[in-house]
């Protein structure tokens, strides 16, 4: 770190700010039992009321401030950033209307025996998520079956309900199309299939051994009665192409875009589509996307503006007193992220507080971004799958009409506790090492030429 950066633990007065009243306003709002209490408060609005305070705490003239805001704003990986959203949101919109989610479902209740049904849970929700790049709109889709195959066949609700849960966030951490991955290697300057790649290491073991699990300990008392659930092949290529292609390592653009057109497709074929209501739904993907696309910015701007202070510069050197390396830094980073979302229980929002932050951290330490991208990602759905103000949590507890609290469920998230471990062991023991190693020379080069461009 060179001596003439700024180093202000004032700095971070403004993300506290945001952190603060995002966090106090579900607090009290849960408190007076209001359903979603922590998501009543649009995230933006925190983050905007951050920014204000931004501006009255640090010095120098309004115009400086402002060009700093829009900098960071303006950054090009945020801008790529906000881009993917809106097309991962259009592509999930048009896939899911033409019944690609449904028919997911129907093909794998068919095939998958009675007394395997909670372990088929799982895995329905495991590949849903993986093709959408939604947990929550996973357990939104599966949670009314869920419930029912549970009341019918004597499983355990508090189980079955902690599957659903664990089969989203083995696809929301591994998904290209999430905004979770999106936002992890943008902010680590790395590339979608290589994070995957790092990431499937610690999230297949995890998912194998809450699969045998569940196998184990998840039988039904009584035969289910099965539901009448039709499904076609047709409808769920988009989601398979979306997958290989993206795995293939085409640009995420092109895969994205050649996936909404495989779903308009079928949609005009089939569901007797015409091009306005096409376009339609592809809007309302787009404004589906808005709040994120919307956050990513103004945290983006935030983020300039704090780090302009010194605030992410003294995290490091507070990290440094801790870290002596790379498997402290990896550790510090993992103890960043899952800080964060505990405290705004958003995931993507936790990625993109602690991005910057790690960022520097493998500058520091030589961790490869690769590895931070996958870290982040999966110590972020970790505690996004368990804390029981966590959307997934409440989305799914409100399925049982009551029944159950998220706090009953929490005790069978066993597929986040088990990805925590298995990310933990990671660290000390690297089998999740890509085979060339990164370029720290050229990635601070680039950096050091997009902050003189910056500054001129």
């Amino acid at each position: 770190m060179n001596k003439e950066e700024k180093i202000s633990a004032k700095a971070l007065i403004p993300f506290l700010v945001f952190i603060f009243i995002y966090l106090f306003t579900g607090i009290i709002l849960h408190l007076r039992g209001v359903e979603m209490a922590f998501y009543q408060l649009p995230a933006p609005i925190a983050a905007f009321v951050g920014i204000v305070s931004a501006f009255l705490l640090f010095g120098g003239s309004i115009d400086d401030k402002f060009d700093n805001l829009v900098e960071g704003c303006g950054d090009s990986n945020i801008i790529i950033m906000c881009l993917i959203y809106l097309l991962a949101g259009a592509f999930s919109a048009l896939a899911s209307k033409s019944g690609g989610v449904d028919s997911v479902v129907g093909l794998g209740l068919y095939f998958i025996p009675a007394k395997f049904l909670t372990a088929g849970v799982f895995l329905i929700a495991c590949f849903i998520s993986i093709a959408t790049g939604t947990s929550v709109g996973t357990i939104t889709a599966l949670g009314p079956i869920a419930v029912g195959l549970s009341e019918s066949g004597g499983i355990n609700l508090s189980l079955m309900l902690g599957a659903l849960v664990g089969g989203a966030m083995f696809g929301d951490n591994l998904s290209i199309i999430s905004d979770t991955t999106i936002a992890s290697t943008r902010t680590q300057n790395c590339e979608m299939k290589d994070k995957f790649r790092m990431n499937i290491k610690i999230a297949l073991p995890a998912g194998i051994i809450t699969l045998i699990l569940l196998l184990i300990f998840g039988a039904p008392e009584t035969r289910p009665a099965q539901k009448d659930l039709s499904y076609e092949i047709i409808k769920i290529i988009p989601y398979i192409f979306v997958l290989i292609s993206a795995l293939m390592g085409l640009n995420v653009f092109l895969v994205l875009t050649g996936g909404i057109a495989f779903s308009g497709f079928i949609l005009l074929l089939d569901n007797g589509f015409d091009l306005l209501a096409l376009s339609q739904t592809m809007w309302e993907g787009f404004t589906g996307m808005f709040e994120i696309f919307l956050l990513s910015m103004l945290i983006g701007g935030l983020s300039n503006m704090v780090s302009k202070e010194g605030g992410i510069n003294w995290i490091i050197e507070k990290i440094k007193k801790i870290a002596r390396g790379e498997k402290s830094g990896e550790l510090g980073i993992a103890m960043l992220v899952s800080l964060a979302d505990i405290a705004v229980a958003n995931n993507t929002v936790a990625i993109i507080i602690s991005g910057p932050i790690a960022k520097k951290m493998c500058n520091e330490y030589k961790i490869d971004p690769r590895r931070s991208a996958s870290l982040l990602d999966a110590f972020s759905c970790v505690f996004q799958g368990i804390v029981p103000y966590a959307a997934q949590v409440l989305i799914a507890a409100s399925f049982s009409k009551g029944k159950v609290a998220p706090f009953q469920i929490m005790p069978y998230f066993w597929y986040q506790f088990i990805l925590g471990i298995v990310a933990i062991i990671s660290i000390y023991i690297p089998f999740t090492k890509a085979k060339d190693k990164w370029n720290f020379e050229y990635d601070m080069v680039e950096s050091k030429l997009k902050e003189n461009i910056k500054s001129k």
